[in-house]
């Protein structure tokens, strides 16, 4: 079998060896479903109670603020959709980098009773809190929101380029205007720490395989009094909030994925900076012209660089070729080539823009690693093009 390097971390990463340890057991041997009477059920009650309690700890939240879902995309779809009554009129403020589940979930509300507006970013991929409180404070002088429910949804990291929000900062500045907030963590929750009543979220997505859990689960946080229905109808699990079985092994697996990812936060962190600084200063020394994208404070490992007259897909087809796996940007959006909004959005110039790759690094990849990946870049931007 082929020996690849694997770094597109962003798009998904590998399962942690103690969780898919303890999920086995509740495929095999207590596979009960959690919601029957029977004894039988006591252990997946049981290891549901105390996954959602490890959850909780990890975002300092209360346990009964985690609600399980299916991911990410859910999780998004749940906090936009779910805000307020179905007649009720939204008013929504997302900015315009913003993973397609927050702004398709959005744009679908546009024609049925809701109003969405896009904020801008600087050339650093971040909201400013200023810019989000003149269009709050303009859209309360000329009455627009006086009727309707106001949602602010901004992602805490953005999943191209890495950049980390002021949330802390956007989220007063949305309640202060009475608008509900939500954050968009898939890509932050597990890689830096996060503090929900710090931050003083009303709602936060998350998604297990982002953080080396498994995939096909997450969690959206739903701060205690936030007036929030089910998108999800049946039965009456999640507190009547979500219906479904439980995916029971999943939600071990994304508890305790989490659990070991936060207790190791500082030490992969420190990992994953040496590893950029590695390769960036390789490529610089290799002669390769690049910008580096996004903000200072950033996800650590995330490295989004767009090489001067390149093409981004060629470079991921030829790496792919020397084993090396990285993206030219949201693994959402695999099918679509040409530039993403997220680098038109930072402005990128058009000279570099269309050489966008993303490497997004993992606690997993070693030295030896980075070495080859420069390497291979330097190899086929010098000899080949």
């Amino acid at each position: 079998m082929k020996k690849y390097i694997y770094a597109d971390n962003a798009a998904t990463t590998k399962m942690d060896q103690e969780a898919f340890e303890k999920m086995r057991i509740f495929y095999m041997e207590d596979f009960s479903n959690p919601s029957q009477p029977y004894s039988f059920s006591k252990k997946s009650k049981a290891a549901i109670k105390e996954a959602r309690a490890i959850i909780a700890n990890c975002i300092n939240a209360d346990p009964d603020e985690i609600y399980f879902t299916s991911g990410g995309t859910e999780s998004d779809n749940w906090a936009i959709k779910g805000i307020g009554q179905t007649t009720e009129k939204k008013i929504i403020y997302i900015s315009n980098i913003e993973h397609h589940a927050v702004i398709n979930s959005c744009q679908s509300y546009q024609n049925n009773n809701a109003i969405v507006n896009f904020l801008p970013v600087n050339k650093k991929g971040i909201v400013s809190s200023k810019t989000l409180e003149n269009r709050l404070k303009n859209d309360d002088k000329t009455q627009l929101s006086k009727s309707g429910i106001k949602l602010v949804s901004i992602m805490y990291a953005n999943n191209e380029i890495g950049s980390v929000q002021p949330i802390k900062e956007l989220s007063a500045v949305a309640h202060k205007y009475g608008a509900i907030f939500h954050t968009d963590a898939v890509q932050a929750v597990g890689h830096i720490p996060i503090d929900v009543k710090d931050c003083d979220v009303d709602l936060l997505s998350a998604s297990a395989h982002k953080f080396n859990g498994p995939k096909g689960i997450g969690f959206l946080y739903i701060k205690r009094g936030i007036n929030i229905q089910g998108i999800i109808n049946g039965g009456s699990q999640e507190s009547g909030m979500r219906a479904g079985t439980e995916n029971v092994a999943s939600i071990i697996g994304m508890a305790y994925a989490l659990k070991n990812n936060c207790e190791n936060l500082e030490a992969n962190r420190k990992h994953l900076i040496r590893l950029e600084n590695r390769l960036l200063k390789a490529l610089k020394k290799g002669g390769i012209d690049f910008i580096r994208n996004g903000y200072k404070d950033h996800i650590p490992g995330n490295i989004s660089i767009s090489i001067k007259n390149k093409e981004g897909e060629m470079l991921l087809h030829r790496l792919d070729l020397l084993g090396i796996c990285v993206s030219t940007g949201s693994a959402c959006d695999s099918k679509n080539t040409q530039v993403s909004h997220v680098i038109k959005a930072i402005r990128v110039p058009d000279d570099y823009s269309k050489g966008t790759i993303r490497i997004s690094l993992g606690k997993n990849n070693t030295t030896d690693e980075i070495d080859s990946i420069a390497a291979g870049i330097i190899e086929i931007c010098t000899k080949r093009c």
